[in-house]
This record gives C-alpha cells, sequence and structure tokens, in this order.
C-alpha cells in the first residue's frame, strides 16, 4: 500500500482528481475523519486548487467526504454503523422490487455470463479490485432490463457509499479459507432465483443477500470503529 497520494503527471482533469483521490480514501492512504485543505491536496497531486474543490463537491455526494471544521476544507467521511445501515435500508427498499422486475426481462445468455462471473468469485487469487468490480458489474446487469434513468443514478450514489465499507467487509474476510466459496455460492444462488423468472423469489433472495452482506459489513466494521 503505498503511503501517499500519487501525483496527477497527464493532462490534469476533474475527474483523474476525483478518481485519485476516491482511490486514497478506498485503499487506506486518506483514513476515515482525517481533515484536509485544499491546498495541502493540491499540492501532493500537483494540480490547482479548482479541480479539487470540484473533487471534493462531487466524493461529498457520494458519502466519502463531510465538511471540515476550522482551516480544514473537508473530512474524511467517519466509518459509522448507522450510515452503514442507511445505506442498506435504502438499497432494501430499491433493489428488490426492481430485480423482481427485472427476472422476466433477463435473456438467458445474460444469466449464462453472469453464471461465470458468480464462478469467479471462488478464485482465491483475486485482487479485492477484481473482485469489487466484477461484484458490482453482476449486479448491475442483474438490475438494468427494469431500471429507469433514475434507480441507476439512484443506485450508483448508494453503491459508491457502500464501496470502502464492502471492500472492508471483504478484505477482513479474504484470509478465511471458506469465504471466497461463501462469496461465490452466495452469487450462484441469487442467479439460480433469478432463473426462475418467480418475482417473488427473487426478492426474498436479493433481500436476503442484501441483509447478509450488511451483516457481514458491520462484523467488519466493529474492530476499526
Amino acid at each position: 500500500m503505498t503511503d501517499t497520494l500519487r501525483r496527477i503527471t497527464a493532462t490534469t482533469v476533474v475527474n483523474q482528481v476525483t478518481t485519485e483521490i476516491r482511490r486514497s480514501i478506498l485503499a487506506g492512504v486518506l483514513r476515515p475523519g482525517q481533515e484536509l485543505s485544499l491546498r495541502d491536496l493540491a499540492g501532493q497531486l500537483g494540480v490547482s486548487t479548482i479541480p479539487v474543490r470540484e473533487a471534493l463537491r462531487r466524493l461529498e455526494g457520494q458519502g466519502l467526504f463531510i465538511p471540515g471544521t476550522g482551516r480544514a476544507s473537508a473530512r474524511v467521511a467517519p466509518l459509522d454503523a448507522a450510515d452503514l445501515h442507511g445505506i442498506y435500508r435504502l438499497r432494501l427498499v430499491l433493489e428488490p422490487e426492481i430485480a423482481g422486475r427485472a427476472c422476466r426481462l433477463l435473456p438467458g445468455t445474460e444469466l449464462a455470463e453472469l453464471a461465470a462471473v458468480a464462478a469467479s468469485f471462488g478464485n482465491p487469487t483475486a485482487s479485492i479490485d477484481e473482485i469489487y468490480d466484477a461484484h458490482r458489474d453482476l449486479h448491475l446487469r442483474l438490475l438494468a432490463p427494469a431500471a429507469t434513468g433514475w434507480d441507476l443514478r439512484t443506485l450508483d450514489a448508494l453503491w459508491h457509499a457502500a464501496e470502502r465499507y464492502v471492500r472492508l467487509a471483504f478484505g477482513a474476510r479474504d484470509e478465511r479459507g471458506d469465504e471466497h466459496r461463501r462469496r461465490e455460492h452466495a452469487h450462484v444462488e441469487l442467479l439460480a432465483a433469478f432463473g426462475t423468472r418467480e418475482p417473488a423469489l427473487v426478492e426474498e433472495r436479493v433481500r436476503r443477500h442484501l441483509r447478509d452482506n450488511e451483516a457481514i459489513a458491520q462484523e467488519a466494521l466493529a474492530p476499526v470503529r
């Protein structure tokens, strides 16, 4: 793990600055609760304060930053059990209902492709980045056939807010011998429910999947908190 932010050397745009600051939060380089100034961040990244200010605004919208105190421009949002529960409470409202409609719209070929993705979760050599990216892609593809633009924008915000909790949870359990198989089995079971094309069953399985994931994340959060 690097102990500093990586300097932006290419043509600087707000997206690059946002991506790098976000990566640093997820990697633990910028710690929960850490207070930062625009000037310090800009200096470490090698850019002006203008794109940093816009990047922090975007990341605040994703729940990763909160306003700072005193001279600090912003503070990395702390890891918080109530915040985590609030994220999942909203996901439990949206995702099961969308999934119940999507299960009748997903082509069989798409389900077959996603089965291969779910099987890859059993690979013990996969990095946390590979696991999270594949996990997010699988859930997006399951819901997309029935999701509106507003659904996807709302879910994207919730998934961004949940990401560092999920990464913490996955990372904390990766040394357990059964974790990769558990992760694979959970998603194979979820896809099997979609394969039945029965909305009530799919909604129930999605609720159970989300509740299980929140419980795992809360378990991982306890010693950190």
